[in-house]
């Protein structure tokens, strides 16, 4: 079942700045922690699942060391996030507790998304999160991400998160209102920008007037380009001042000036699989009986175990293979949940007997409707 659609509710990514989060570098600010938090317990009784990416770590550790700059040493800010991830992750845990929800730290780097496996463990992790009732604290793994894998600003981390699960909302709060015609704290002139394209190649140059926080690595470039890759699964993006009175609640009231609101060309089903269809590189091939062809293509349904005749090629889990009928024509494509070895063991059987034959079972599906593509 896709995040998106579970009983009609709704899937928000809510991302947070350092700036925010730890109130300019003085360390976490509890008042607004546990506004946001009370504010995303609202959204839940409204049927909007909401997944938290939270910055702060490294800018908490250092008001824990009393460093006043942030060091340029990769060790040093690695050593700053690891201290500082406990008392953020401590203190969304007591926050959310007070409603008697449980929170879940994840970390990640850019190598865990890029890799099939990862991607397809990581997808499957927070919506089983999602599922269970519990609030996703998603954070990259500054402790030992280092420059050729790390996300370099949680905007990316965020936008990432949202091509992940299908998110219908990119929430990215920051200390402006949302993206201005000019840096306003240079130009009185500038104008609240309150709605535009996503892909909009204007926005780009409004949104590089400004800069990134003394704490922060992103600014509001980082945004608006953010913006653009949740587009492509269909995400909107809104860029809402993060200090403003119930602002999380406003959005979800469509409410008017709530920040800028950055809308995708694409609905969201068609954005994601033009999306993921972009991302295939097929390393195998499926042969499935006309039953399975007609539940993919027709019906919508995920490609079940039952339904193949035979598996050809080597692949691992998280891995992309075609699906061909028996005349020999290419149906669909997706990422794959079982390796080519035990896709072997399975195929021909009932769902229900994966865990006898195999000892173990990740999915009921050999490959879910959302990372499926017709051809």
């Amino acid at each position: 079942m896709s995040l998106s659609d579970n009983n009609g509710d709704q899937v928000w990514i809510i991302k947070a700045g350092s700036s925010l989060i730890t109130n300019h570098g003085k360390g976490l600010d509890q008042a607004f922690i546990q506004n946001w938090a009370e504010q995303v317990v609202e959204l839940r009784k409204r049927n909007i699942n909401c997944v938290l990416v939270s910055s702060g770590a490294i800018a908490e550790g250092l008001s824990r060391l009393n460093i006043s700059e942030r060091p340029h040493a990769l060790h040093d800010l690695q050593a700053a996030a690891a201290i500082g991830q406990m008392g953020l992750i401590q203190s969304y845990e007591t926050q959310f507790k007070k409603h008697n929800l449980h929170t879940a730290q994840i970390l990640l780097t850019h190598e865990d998304l890029s890799n099939r496996q990862r991607y397809l463990n990581a997808r499957n992790t927070i919506k089983t999160l999602l599922k269970l009732g519990v609030i996703p604290i998603i954070n990259e793994n500054d402790s030992i991400a280092i420059d050729e894998i790390r996300f370099g600003d949680n905007d990316t981390l965020a936008a990432l998160t949202a091509n992940l699960i299908d998110a219908n909302r990119l929430i990215l709060l920051t200390d402006q209102n949302g993206l201005y015609s000019a840096d306003p704290n240079k130009d009185q002139s500038a104008k609240l920008i309150d709605k535009a394209q996503a892909g909009d190649l204007n926005l780009i140059k409004m949104a590089s007037s400004g800069s990134a926080g003394k704490f922060g690595r992103g600014g509001m470039l980082t945004k608006v380009k953010a913006a653009e890759r949740a587009a492509m699964s269909g995400t909107v993006t809104i860029i809402a001042g993060g200090t403003r009175k119930n602002i999380l609640l406003k959005i979800a009231d469509n409410e008017d000036n709530t920040g800028t609101w950055l809308l995708p060309d694409e609905e969201p089903i068609a954005a994601r699989k033009q999306w993921l269809a972009g991302h295939l590189q097929v390393k195998g091939s499926l042969i499935i009986d006309d039953g399975a062809k007609n539940a993919l293509a027709k019906k919508g349904k995920s490609l079940l175990a039952i339904g193949i005749t035979q598996c050809n090629g080597e692949f691992l889990r998280g891995e992309a293979i075609v699906c061909i009928d028996s005349t020999g024509k290419h149906v669909a494509q997706g990422l794959v949940n079982y390796s080519s070895d035990e896709t072997r063991l399975i195929i021909g059987k009932p769902s229900d007997q994966i865990e006898n034959i195999l000892g173990y079972i990740d999915d009921s599906e050999i490959i879910h409707r959302d990372n499926l593509v017709l051809l």
